[in-house]
């Protein structure tokens, strides 16, 4: 049986799941989406993913700045949709809007909850060093994904694979994974288990201050911080190349072996001593130009072994 569903996501991890639940035959009546955002170098108002994906298909799209009013939930309850599917909305659901839909609202998390509640689980996991995450169907309760949960699929964490890998394969296993709740839910054989109370953690938003790597970290540490923070914001570095400091910043190393002080480039291939061991740059990116390789950028800036990154 088709559902009424209310959509409510915005960046590009979102898009797999409202084409997935379109494709499935299930009438989605209307989009939440954060309103465009100045974006690129003209800083012209750009939609989000969700909303293009939504437009494309004809789909009415609503943008509000909030939802903790009566209009809001007003609005909401409009399109009469039997459930509300959120995505990596941004925005927090009130009360008044979680009671709205007949069904409830589910969200798609992509963490294996309890670990790794929150806004950014998928870097979190990485910078951690885990061997597996997962996506999560819960539904939605007023505290921050806290609900009880329906379904989970874990993935095993690459020890190479970077923010951007592990977040393209979550979104396509978690569009899958919320479909299956839909098609449980409207045979009304979905089934909720609260989280366990041990095991929490938090994913908090990703500071500015974090994306700055330090060399004083044995190299795993200095590995997984950049593969977690690849491809955005990036680990980066600040180097002289003799027109004063350059930011660098590291978008894929590897483990490796050597030692010096921390941030000596150890050979003509990349290799950086780390406070315990070392990794090899594969791949970094300079200000205002694209991503290339590290033998690529150390031919370019004339860095040998020696050289402080």
């Amino acid at each position: 049986m088709s559902l009424r569903v209310i959509f409510m996501g915005t960046p590009d991890f979102a898009v797999p799941t409202l084409t997935e639940i379109i494709g499935q035959g299930h009438e989605v009546v209307s989009v939440y989406t954060r309103a465009p955002a100045p974006a690129g170098r003209g800083m012209e108002l750009r939609p989000s993913p969700v909303q293009v994906t939504a437009e494309r298909f004809g789909i009415p799209v609503f943008s509000p700045k909030t939802l903790k009013n009566a209009e809001a939930a007003e609005i909401m309850a409009s399109h009469q949709a039997d459930v509300a599917v959120v995505v990596a909305y941004g925005l927090i659901l009130p009360k008044a809007i979680l009671e709205v839909p007949e069904l409830g609202c589910l969200n798609l998390h992509a963490s294996l909850l309890p670990r790794w509640r929150g806004a950014a689980p998928i870097q979190r996991a990485i910078m951690a060093g885990d061997a597996e995450t997962g996506v999560c169907v819960m539904k939605m309760e007023e505290g921050l994904d806290t609900g009880p949960v329906a379904m989970v699929e874990t993935l095993a964490i690459d020890g190479n694979a970077t923010a951007g890998d592990m977040h393209d394969r979550l979104a396509g296993l978690g569009a899958d994974l919320m479909v299956r709740a839909l098609a449980a839910l409207s045979r009304g054989g979905l089934r909720f288990t609260p989280q366990a109370e041990e095991g929490v953690t938090y994913a908090s938003k990703i500071g500015n201050d974090e994306a700055r790597l330090s060399w004083n970290r044995p190299a795993q540490q200095v590995h997984d911080v950049v593969r977690g923070l690849s491809p955005f914001p990036g680990a980066f570095v600040e180097v002289d190349l003799g027109k004063g400091p350059e930011r660098l910043k590291l978008l894929r190393t590897a483990r490796a072996g050597g030692a010096a002080e921390p941030g000596t480039l150890l050979d003509d291939e990349g290799t950086v001593a780390c406070a315990v061991g070392a990794v090899k740059l594969l791949q970094v990116q300079r200000a205002g130009k694209g991503p290339m390789s590290a033998q690529e950028f150390l031919r370019g800036a004339r860095l040998s072994a020696g050289s402080k990154l």
